[in-house]
Order: structure tokens, then C-alpha cells, then sequence
């Protein structure tokens, strides 16, 4: 996924913005903004896919105007949800999220027109996806990339709450040259990363317990070298296994070898 610079453009006039699916109206209109605002071609087929929702889940940000009267494209937010174990991101979410049937939803292209920025509806668009996400109960996260020199972009996506997971080294390919690229999740729905703070306190929880055992089980050996050899013998009813050997009297009394 690639996102604009969100420059710091003063703005006069205060949008009346509506949030809706993107419709084969916008085709034209979309094609044009992908064009002006990212550096890479997208095909005809994508944009197709996008406006009759072939799949691909769509957001766009509608300027109705203040006679409600117009309906112009102004920002928009492509998704396509993926099955976890096919996504490169499996290793990255716990046993539970990788599950068979767990899903997530991968942000495609995300884009505001320049003179309608500063609004806030880069973040109502994306509120949209986590909110969605988060409809689907076998959804585990979102995520995406960012190309690794647009920093108002990782500064966004920061503050959106997403997590920057890993640098991805060459990732993108644009005009015969080579760019990193920075990969974000927004884990949902109790999706999390092997590594979260959870995980962490588990994982110190057990190594404890087992610490703790390893060290009942030293002190029971230890104290069991200064006991006599033969143990009283206890008169019981019923046979129990030892360790080593068990010798039965007449009377079913068992005397155990310790």
C-alpha cells in the first residue's frame, strides 16, 4: 500500500463529508485520484474490482456540498479481506488468530484529495475498516504497508494506533529502483502478536512455575536422603504401585521401597 505526504495545507473551506461504499459512478473519478496521488499504475482490473465490490471492500468520502445537492469523490479506502494462514503476516499473530478459519483485512490504497486534508477523514476512513474488522468476529487484524520514506504517513498510521511490526527491505519496485517499505497492524477482536504483553507474562508465569517445581522436586530429594531407608509399613485394602517394588503380606499389608 502506498499513501500520499499528508501536507500541512491550509484549508478554507469546511467540507460536508458523508462515508459510503464506492460506486461504479466513481469509477472515472477514482481512477483519476490514484493517478495524481500515488507513484505506481494501477490497472484498469483494479479499479473495476473496486467499484463492483469484486472482491474488494470500499469506503469513500463524499463531499455533499452545503446544498447537499452534489456528490463528489474527495477520499476513499480499498480493502480486501484474506484468510490469516494464506497472509504473510501468519507468524505474527498467536496460535488462536492463525487459526484455519481466522481472517484479516488488508488495506490496499488509502488516499484523500489534497485540498480536503487536514480534515480528519484519513482517520474516519480507517475508522471504518477497524470498525468492520471488528464486526468480524473471525477477523484478527488489519494491516498494510507504508513505503518507507513517507513519514506523514507512518506518523498517521502511529497515532491510528497501529502497530509497526517490521522494516521489509526492497519491498517496493518503482521506476527501475528499490524502496523499503514498513509493515503496520491494528490487531481486533483479541487478535495479538506472539509477542504481546500477554504472551510475555504467560510465558514468564510457566517458566516460573517450572522453576518452582524443579525446586520442590530438589528439596523432596534432598530431604528424602536424610529419611530411613524402609518406610513404616501402612495397612491398606488396596494394592499401590511404587516405584520400584512393592512386597504384599499375607494380611495385604504393603510395605513400599521408597
Amino acid at each position: 500500500m502506498l499513501e500520499q505526504p499528508m501536507l500541512d495545507v491550509q484549508a478554507t473551506y469546511v467540507p460536508s463529508v458523508i462515508y459510503r461504499p464506492i460506486l461504479p459512478s466513481d469509477l472515472d473519478v477514482l481512477e483519476q485520484i490514484h493517478a495524481k496521488l500515488f507513484p505506481i499504475r494501477y490497472e484498469r482490473e483494479f479499479f473495476l474490482n473496486v467499484v463492483n465490490g469484486h472482491g474488494i471492500v470500499s469506503w469513500a468520502a463524499v463531499d455533499i456540498g452545503l446544498n447537499s445537492q452534489s456528490d463528489e469523490l474527495i477520499g476513499f479506502v480499498t480493502t480486501r479481506v484474506i484468510a490469516a494462514h494464506d497472509s504473510e503476516i501468519e507468524d505474527l499473530l498467536t496460535s488462536d488468530a492463525s487459526r484455519k478459519d481466522a481472517t484479516l483485512v488488508y488495506i490496499l490504497t488509502l488516499g484523500v484529495v489534497e485540498r480536503y486534508r487536514n480534515h480528519g477523514i484519513a482517520g474516519s476512513l480507517v475508522r471504518e475498516v477497524t470498525k468492520y474488522a471488528s464486526s468480524m468476529t473471525n477477523c484478527r487484524a488489519v494491516y498494510l504497508h507504508v513505503i518507507a520514506y513517507n513519514q506523514p504517513a507512518i506518523n498517521f498510521y502511529q497515532k491510528m494506533q497501529f502497530k509497526l511490526i517490521r522494516k521489509l527491505h526492497k519491498f517496493y519496485y518503482i521506476k527501475g529502483r528499490h524502496y523499503d517499505a514498513y509493515l503496520f497492524v491494528y490487531y481486533v477482536n483479541g487478535g495479538r502478536s506472539p509477542c504481546s504483553p500477554l504472551d510475555v507474562l504467560s510465558t514468564a508465569a510457566t517458566y516460573i512455575k517450572g522453576l518452582l517445581k524443579l525446586l520442590a522436586t530438589k528439596l523432596w530429594k534432598k530431604a528424602e536422603k536424610k529419611s530411613p531407608r524402609w518406610s513404616k509399613c501402612k495397612e491398606s485394602s488396596t494394592l499401590l504401585l511404587t516405584q520400584n517394588k512393592r512386597i504384599i503380606g499375607s494380611d495385604n499389608t504393603i510395605c513400599q521401597c521408597v
